[in-house]
């Protein structure tokens, strides 16, 4: 009995995985090519049976794990090097897969999260569980591919050459307008305010997202 319920849960988590193969890349390009729609679809979703949910897709959260797993198995075989001059914590945490890729979880959960109780403090909504979950599953589909963008061009920027380092910039430049583009779309959008209102709201939540992760960062350099 017990070795029937072992092949049962193999059987559902080869199955799961292999729906991955498929389901991350769909997703992944509906965000890119349709932010708005991709984010209504998530708050739609939310409002469903827990059974039922992201049926056809990759559930928020799930993508931005997968999502920086990749970015931690491309830096892993690009032989990414450590900073030469990292700290003991520094170096502790990139001698460890598991732990880099929970520290990158938080380090890129922190915009969905900052993004989320803007909207709910400017609604004048209490922040609860509850009332958070919708607004951060869907910023967490906004922030994979902004993460993985981000990761890549950090890692040809530490390539250290003039060809690298150019690249890497464009593409974190290109991911952060379009990331604050999305954003003030979705703000304009669910608090009927006008674009430029909306721009500033954005630029301002994403500024105290960086700022939050800078701190976060900032152990690793002292210690």
């Amino acid at each position: 009995m017990d070795l029937l319920k072992i092949l049962r849960s193999f059987e559902e988590l080869l199955f799961e995985a292999m729906t991955w193969l498929y389901f991350y890349p769909r997703t992944m390009l509906r965000i890119v090519a349709r932010p708005m729609a991709t984010m209504a679809y998530s708050d739609r979703e939310e409002g469903q049976p827990e059974g039922e949910r992201y049926d056809d897709s990759l559930s928020p959260p799930v993508l931005l794990i997968i999502t920086l797993v990749i970015a931690n198995a491309v830096g892993w075989v690009t032989h990414v090097a450590q900073p030469a001059n990292a700290s003991a914590l520094a170096k502790m945490l990139y001698d460890s897969p598991q732990n880099l890729l929970m520290f990158r979880c938080l380090l890129f959960g922190m915009t969905p999260l900052v993004v989320a109780l803007t909207l709910l403090r400017k609604k004048g909504m209490a922040v609860s569980r509850k009332t958070l979950r919708r607004p951060f599953y869907a910023q967490c589909y906004l922030a994979s591919p902004v993460a993985l963008a981000v990761s890549l061009g950090l890692m040809a920027i530490q390539r250290n050459t003039p060809g690298f380092v150019g690249l890497g910039l464009a593409v974190i430049l290109a991911s952060t307008a379009w990331l604050l583009l999305t954003e003030t779309r979705w703000l304009a959008g669910h608090l009927k305010i006008s674009l430029p209102c909306a721009a500033a709201m954005a630029a301002a939540a994403i500024a105290r997202a960086l700022f939050y992760m800078l701190l976060t960062l900032l152990p690793l350099a002292l210690v």
